[in-house]
């Protein structure tokens, strides 16, 4: 078939012209013949709606759509977009740095994709000077409220603009807005041809099916990654999939190792990992949980071969047996990870910088509390407000507090006071949660060297759950201390 005769079946509406509409996340096409169709997009771009009676996709394949009508003159009004110029009232953003120049220069090459920096190494900064230069129409999409309010913040700092505010009800959508994952996943699909950019903060939250999918409820031409921990091999296919990165968001454009500014932009700094026994009382009990615990799931794998974790977890709804395996489970990850030489490796590491202030993180808000209460220090979990972790966080700045405990709140993204002391008490096997948590004291602040505490239970499952998070760059080298138990104590 000629290029005239699919130009003309391409027109073949009433009024000589077709019309392509945004509706509810997707594109709708009408006055296309299926012939048309595939002799310009090829197959598996356009779905036939018979409810409507026009073809349809998803919307985040607006780019694409939009560059094949630019080819030629089809005929097709395009009546998606409703973003506009975005005009700033002052731009101050600080000099960028070479990496954080060759972060913007290399996303401006395609317009999409994903930069990868270390925690402290300026992510935010590379946003707001795209942002800045491209003076269009921005959503701002981060892991957490306080991301939200903390990106609401910078943003009117450096390009004088009071952002509207999608999330903590809260709905100000204004041509620059920012809001959480959650609230995006509730309205992009109203609001998705509103916004020419997207930046997805912490964009490694973007792998769960519910998140993708709002991501492709837009038309946003430009898309915008940032993370300091990029793997997507550990995307849970069980519950995930394959995510397309390509249709949402684009591959990595930029990556920065910790190594490659080690010592320049970020604090040079060291890893010491401290392991601490059980009292006896504690592993009596540990052992007699462990072998509890085994025997039973070594009786049902014998039973059936086939037997998980998962399927125990499910028998806890019918089974009183499985119920009480599961509760002793808990017990025993309770006491390795609230083991009583914990508390007193951390009361030595106070006193071994006096005056320092510090950031201790623990596996569970059991520990969190129980840290809180031991040394009266404040507990930040995720339940805390707005208002609570403000006057945490500018406490221990200020040095009101000389120390503050989290379970995972501040494990990414949250500006902290420039610290150089951490102590991790538990937590996952994520080699993501241990870099995360790595970089919330690699700020540099003149020539302090920062110091990672990893306080480790021996002989328990901890030590597994260590080891997996020591498989990244940054734990190499990794020190091994014995705190030595002070005179009198048990």
């Amino acid at each position: 078939m000629a290029n005239g005769d699919v130009d003309r079946m391409a027109k073949s509406s009433d009024r000589g012209l077709a019309n392509l509409d945004y509706d509810s996340g997707t594109l709708l096409l009408d006055a296309w013949t299926e012939t048309a169709i595939q002799r310009i997009f090829g197959q598996g771009i356009w779905v036939w709606d018979s409810r409507v009676g026009r073809w349809r996709t998803d919307a985040c394949n607006y780019r694409l759509v939009r560059d094949v009508l630019a080819t030629r003159n089809y005929g097709t009004i395009d009546r998606v977009p409703q973003w506009q110029t975005v005009n700033w009232s002052k731009i101050e953003i600080p000099p960028l740095r070479p990496e954080q120049q060759k972060a913007v220069d290399a996303w401006q090459q395609t317009r999409r994709g994903i930069v990868v920096m270390p925690t402290g190494t300026g992510k935010t900064e590379v946003a707001i000077q795209l942002m800045a230069s491209g003076r269009c129409s921005t959503l701002v999409i981060a892991p957490v409220r306080d991301l939200m309010y903390q990106w609401h913040r910078r943003i009117l700092r450096a390009l004088g603009y009071d952002a509207g505010i999608l999330g903590d009800n809260r709905f100000s959508v204004k041509p620059i807005t920012v809001t959480t994952y959650a609230s995006a996943c509730i309205h992009l699909a109203e609001l998705g041809n509103r916004f020419q950019l997207l930046v997805f903060d912490e964009c490694h939250h973007l792998a769960g099916p519910l998140r993708s999918d709002a991501a492709r409820c837009s038309i946003a031409s430009d898309r915008l990654g940032l993370t300091a921990t990029w793997n997507p091999d550990v995307v849970n296919t069980k519950t995930a999939g394959a995510v397309r990165w390509d249709d949402i968001l684009g591959q990595v454009v930029y990556e920065l190792e910790i190594h490659d500014v080690r010592g320049r932009t970020l604090a040079e700094y060291e890893v010491v990992r401290i392991p601490v026994a059980l009292s006896d009382l504690e592993r009596n009990r540990y052992d007699q949980l462990s072998e509890h615990v085994s025997d039973y799931v070594l009786q049902r794998r014998t039973d059936d071969p086939g037997f998980r974790w998962q399927d125990l977890c499910a028998e806890t709804q019918s089974s009183q047996v499985a119920s009480r395996i599961l509760r002793a489970f808990r017990e025993k990850q309770a006491i390795e990870e609230r083991a009583e030489e914990k508390l007193r490796v951390l009361e030595d590491l106070f006193r071994l910088h006096p005056g320092e202030r510090m950031i201790i993180f623990t596996g569970s808000n059991a520990m969190a509390r129980e840290v809180s209460l031991r040394f009266l220090i404040p507990c930040l979990l995720s339940h805390c407000g707005k208002r609570e972790r403000l006057d945490y966080l500018e406490g221990l700045r200020d040095g009101v507090y000389p120390a503050i405990v989290a379970n995972q709140v501040l494990d990414e993204g949250v500006d902290l006071p420039e610290l150089k002391i951490a102590v991790i008490l538990g937590g996952k096997g994520s080699t993501r949660q241990a870099k995360q948590r790595l970089g919330r004291i690699l700020r540099r602040q003149g020539e302090a060297k920062a110091i990672l505490y990893e306080v480790v239970t021996s002989n328990t499952r901890e030590v597994e759950r260590s080891r997996k998070r020591r498989k990244n760059d940054a734990y190499e080298g990794t020190r091994h201390r014995k705190v030595r138990k002070r005179p009198g104590a048990s």
